[in-house]
């Protein structure tokens, strides 16, 4: 039997990458990456030369196929996203929901991931906390603000730093300016920083000073 091997990858730093990572990276048949050139680059980096197949949203449907019949003519094969733990906010579920059906073997290694370390860090209660990825971009967009705005847990969202500002502008119509929230970007790279402050403030911050990078906002639950 096969296995398919979930291996996290650095979101920043190239040290954020675990041992067994690399010696499964090193003895996997076929390595599925979202952007072979990016997954290239860490390879060359630990000089690993693994066989890249692409493997990403826009592919995934007409390629998962042929990664089960690989998977059961014993093949060991790992799947990599550009950054971080693929299958959240990345591909991989698809994939990895076809390979547990067809009855294959599948672990996912531990590893980075970019919204633990901007949740832990922002100073907001982070013993229990929903995740809530990308947003939706139009349709469904203001019924999630809204339910969220009712959310007694710490929210995590993922955005891009040209929505940024949108987005708080939203999260403080809907939630109240005086919601603390916290906005981390590059996380685990040079430039890596944290905002804290009101979500009013973090308008006004990123209204003075544009927003670079890779972005997690971080917003305090409700409170009664």
């Amino acid at each position: 039997m096969g296995m398919l091997y979930i291996v996290p990858t650095p979101v920043g730093n190239m040290e954020d990458i675990t041992l067994r990572a690399l010696r499964v990276l090193r003895e996997a048949d076929i390595i599925l990456a979202e952007d072979t050139r990016t997954t290239g680059v860490l390879l060359k980096h630990y000089d690993i030369q693994g066989r890249l197949l692409s493997h990403h949203k826009f592919n995934e449907h007409g390629t998962t196929a042929s990664v089960i019949q690989r998977l059961k003519a014993g093949q060991t094969i790992a799947l990599v996203s550009d950054a971080g733990t693929p299958g959240i906010s990345d591909p991989g579920f698809f994939l990895v929901r076809e390979a547990v059906a067809a009855g294959e073997e599948v672990q996912c290694l531990p590893g980075a991931t970019a919204f633990v370390p901007a949740l832990v860090a922002s100073g907001l209660p982070d013993d229990r906390f929903c995740f809530e990825g990308f947003l939706p971009q139009k349709k469904g967009r203001q019924t999630r603000l809204a339910a969220l705005a009712n959310e007694e847990r710490t929210i995590v969202i993922y955005e891009s730093p040209y929505r940024l500002l949108k987005t708080l502008q939203q999260l403080s119509e809907v939630m109240g300016g005086e919601r603390p929230a916290c906005v981390a970007r590059e996380i685990s790279k040079v430039h890596e920083e944290c905002v804290r402050g009101t979500l009013d403030e973090l308008v006004q911050h990123f209204t003075n000073t544009a927003p670079r990078g890779e972005i997690v906002i971080v917003v305090g639950g409700k409170k009664d």
